[in-house]
């Protein structure tokens, strides 16, 4: 009597495949499809982009919907958050391909969909620093608000004109407020 095992699949089996390229999240063999964006989350998400990239200029990478090659208790995990950035100090020599961030990014910002919950992506940020992404950005269109997850210290909720700057991206000068304006949400 043989017995037939289903095989899981890789990280870089979903990588090369078709499914890497539409929308898909991997998490240890698993695949989530990710949630379609609506209007205020697809003009938060362009303009949030502009925003990074005008202060970003030489500093490193932004991507928008860009997937990152992470490990979240020893377990292969792709997510792909709406947006990201890495500095080239922290790429060092690596050369980008066309292919998913292969190290944890400084920054990653998730943007609440209408059928997500706020408590739901507070995990997924704690499961990002947890995989070594130094700060995470929840924006919550409705309530106009940015809730800033660190790694060792309790979340902080910005809104109106309270700075998002942090060392970690130097000379960033940016507001909820600039952000929704931006936005035409406000």
């Amino acid at each position: 009597m043989s017995t037939q095992t289903e095989k899981k699949l890789t990280i870089n089996d979903f990588l090369s495949s078709s499914l890497a390229n539409k929308n898909y999240e991997y998490f240890d063999g698993k695949l989530t499809k990710k949630m379609a964006p609506k209007y205020a989350h697809s003009k938060v998400t362009g303009q949030l982009f502009i925003l990074l990239e005008k202060w970003n200029q030489t500093k490193g990478e932004v991507g928008i919907e860009w997937g990152i090659r992470l490990k979240l208790n020893d377990k292969d995990w792709c997510p792909i958050p709406d947006l990201l950035y890495i500095s080239f100090s922290k790429l060092g020599n690596i050369q980008l391909e066309d292919d998913a961030c292969p190290i944890p990014p400084e920054l990653v910002i998730e943007i609440i969909s209408p059928d997500q919950s706020f408590s739901d992506l507070s995990e997924k940020a704690e499961a990002y620093l947890k995989a070594g992404v130094n700060l995470v950005w929840l924006i919550d269109t409705q309530a106009k608000k940015i809730t800033i997850f660190y790694p060792h210290s309790p979340p902080q909720t910005k809104q109106g004109e309270e700075s998002l700057a942090d060392e970690i991206l130097p000379d960033l000068q940016l507001t909820p407020q600039q952000i929704f304006q931006k936005s035409k949400l406000i």
